[in-house]
């Protein structure tokens, strides 16, 4: 259904930037991403789950998912929407992994476009550190892994998504 990422990483490996084709309507693709009833069927790296999320789409509106892991662990992820251009862009800035005083160690701003061509979805995704305490290394170490599983699970669920719509 989609090509493959092709990931692009900066040398200082603080912005990562994918690109992905799916063979469906830019429509279906930006709803599959935006609808927390969707989002929360996709979200995170294989093998999680996503018992809370909540995402308020609009310049402003609050993203609350609690991703959880195989072995049970939550892991909180909080942000804000920086910008909604329906369906054509969205802006988010997002943190993860609180420290012993409840503020992120990390924070990442992401930009999503979707553009159409004769029916097929280019999704381009750019992710990028702006903020890191020490501790955050570990965990941005695998931000390249961990969106190539979500892409993926994103695949699968536009493919889903797809076929429902037919029915």
């Amino acid at each position: 259904m989609a090509k493959k990422n092709n990931a692009v990483v900066t040398p200082d490996r603080q912005e990562i930037v994918f690109t992905r084709v799916f063979d469906a309507p830019r429509a279906l693709v930006f709803k599959v991403w935006t609808d927390p009833k969707h989002l929360a069927q996709w979200w995170g790296p294989k093998g999680f789950t996503n018992p809370v999320c909540e995402w308020d789409l609009r310049p402003g509106g609050a993203i609350l998912v609690h991703m959880r892991a195989p072995d049970g662990t939550i892991y909180p992820m909080t942000g804000v929407y920086d910008e909604v251009v329906e369906p054509e862009r969205l802006a988010f800035t997002c943190g993860a992994h609180a420290d012993e005083k409840g503020r992120p160690i990390f924070q990442v701003q992401n930009i999503v476009t979707f553009a159409e061509q004769d029916g097929r979805t280019t999704l381009t995704l750019t992710a990028r550190v702006i903020f890191q305490t020490p501790a955050a290394a570990p965990h941005l170490a695998g931000m390249q892994e961990g969106w190539t599983q979500s892409l993926e699970r994103l695949e699968t669920h536009v493919l889903k998504a797809r076929k429902e719509e037919k029915s």
